[in-house]
């Protein structure tokens, strides 16, 4: 158990190229290439100085080894390599403590790399093959506003805007639920240019119309929000900086039988927009295989409404959770999942069915309570068929 050690990895599915894990750097540990920034093995102290300043969490990855890495391996990567099992760890399992595995942290990543729980997030073994970071901050991708459109009622507080922003004669492969990066304009208080801020794409892989190289975004107008407003307040033909695109597991499956099981709140539904659209241009008979729980404060503030009531329910059955009606008990998505729990576990019986749950943080633990719930009126083990669900690639959730 010695020679194990805990290695610092970037993930470069999640990460950017801002650098600023590099300038964070003072001992030179962090370098990069055209592709990737990478972590060198040999001059990382574990000071943890990096951490903080990124804004995707790529800079936070570990993975305990037995021998390094090296510069050259993790330049070459597309995405992180899975956490090895050790032969010394299964034979010598009943006996090994935190104290002989080196710290708390070791000893979680390996009883995890050995029971097999949980595990790394896959991608749908159907799904298409994502191209990821083509473009970076220092050689960006230019798009043109084509349009700006306010999603939210007027007199709502909430101002939600559906951005499409055309990419002309830019190569640009991307799929439902990848994200790409906006760089705002001007530089930060250290007369640096600002790291590009992360959107999940809200139109499908061929653009808002079949064959039109657009993408389209889901931006809400956050008070204090630089990009969020930068975008907000564009207006058509204004030229803006994209990167990426990023995300290789939050993809939807293309196997013709799969059952799409999608929660989320706000902004959170850009992708499902992206998925529904396109199983409508791929599979337009499809019938009961897509289920949306959609959760905001009232019909005006909530992205989309007016299309997808025009979605038949036979193609998408839509339940809605509306959280601030005057003449209405609260509703979050957690009681239209309860509501629905016959309709859910047999959704969580099939093995064709994929479970996403987007949008903000706070709703992790109310669906997660809501899922666990159901699964025990059904005789079922929630936690049990969630691990065999994200194994197999059919548990995602993003959230922010």
């Amino acid at each position: 158990m010695s020679a194990l050690f805990k290695q610092h990895l970037i993930d470069p599915e999640l990460c950017i190229r801002c650098h600023t894990c590099e300038d964070a750097c003072t001992i030179g540990a962090i370098t990069h290439d055209d592709v990737n920034v990478v972590v060198d093995a040999q001059k990382c102290n574990g000071c943890l100085d990096c951490i903080a300043p990124c804004p995707t969490g790529s800079i936070d990855n570990w993975r305990v080894v037995d021998q390094a890495y090296t510069l050259e391996e993790q330049l070459g990567w597309m995405e992180l390599p899975e956490q090895q099992v050790f032969s010394a760890v299964e034979e010598q399992e009943s006996s090994i403590s935190e104290e002989e595995a080196g710290d708390e942290a070791i000893a979680a990543l390996l009883a995890e790399a050995h029971s097999g729980a949980g595990g790394r997030v896959r991608a749908p073994e159907s799904a298409a093959k994502p191209m990821v970071n083509l473009y970076s901050r220092k050689k960006p991708a230019k798009a043109v506003v084509q349009g700006n459109y306010r999603l939210t009622a007027e007199g709502e507080d909430t101002d939600i805007r559906h951005i499409i922003l055309d990419l002309g004669g830019t190569y640009f492969p991307r799929l439902e639920g990848q994200s790409v990066g906006i760089i705002p304009p001007g530089v930060d208080a250290d007369g640096q240019p600002h790291v590009p801020r992360l959107y999940s794409l809200s139109s499908p892989r061929d653009g808002e119309r079949p064959g039109v190289n657009n993408l389209s975004l889901t931006v809400k107008r956050e008070e204090q929000g630089l990009c969020s407003n930068y975008l907000c307040d564009l207006q058509r033909g204004e030229e803006v900086q994209v990167v990426g695109p990023f995300g290789s597991t939050f993809l939807m499956p293309e196997d013709p039988q799969a059952r799409l099981v999608m929660i989320c709140t706000g902004t959170g539904s850009a992708p499902f927009r992206a998925f529904t659209m396109h199983r409508q241009r791929t599979q337009p008979q499809a019938q009961d295989s897509m289920l949306l729980f959609f959760g905001a404060r009232s019909p005006d503030s909530l992205p989309y409404f007016g299309p997808l009531k025009k979605v038949p329910d036979s193609f998408l059955h839509k339940h809605f959770a509306f959280s601030r009606m005057s003449d209405q008990p609260k509703a979050y998505v957690q009681d239209k999942l309860r509501e629905s729990a016959d309709l859910v576990a047999n959704a969580m019986s099939d093995p064709h069915t994929y479970l996403y749950v987007c949008g903000l943080k706070v709703m992790e633990v109310g669906v997660e309570q809501a899922l666990d719930d159901i699964a025990r009126q059904h005789h079922l083990e929630w936690d049990t068929v969630r691990a065999r669900m994200r194994e197999e690639g059919r548990y995602h959730v993003e959230t922010y």
